[in-house]
């Protein structure tokens, strides 16, 4: 893998905690100045207290003080790349805006996504 923000996806969702659905997800998020942040999913027998590998992977990244982010990759066993689910978008766009998002699976397949084509109509300050 060329990239290293979809390797550091693909590397960081060995990391996840889903011994429920065995679904791992990893992320990786790149701020402005090249650093990459990663996250993976964390399950919780609630499901509702589950936390998506995009969220960790921002809010790590806005716990260590970055605030402008180039672009966001998320790795997934499927044959279908997965996107970031709803609450993740809503998030991406009100911390990374119109970010790349850049869909990989294990086979190494890649899509690549601005965060608007996903999100097209997204709540955000300008409602307020």
């Amino acid at each position: 893998m060329d990239d290293p923000l979809t390797f550091a996806a693909l590397m960081v969702r060995e990391n996840a905690v889903a011994p429920f659905s065995k679904f791992k997800v990893g992320a990786a998020v790149e701020d402005c100045e090249g650093h990459i942040h990663t996250g993976c999913n964390v399950e919780n027998a609630t499901y509702g207290l589950t936390v998506c590998a995009e969220r960790v992977a921002i809010f790590k990244a806005l716990s260590e003080g970055v605030r402008q982010f180039r672009r966001l990759a998320v790795a997934a066993d499927t044959a279908t790349l997965t996107p970031p689910c709803g609450a993740c978008r809503q998030i991406l766009w009100e911390f990374c805006g119109d970010i790349e998002i850049v869909l990989v699976n294990l086979e190494g397949r890649t899509e690549s996504h601005r965060l608007k084509d996903l999100f097209p109509r997204p709540f955000d300050v300008s409602y307020l």
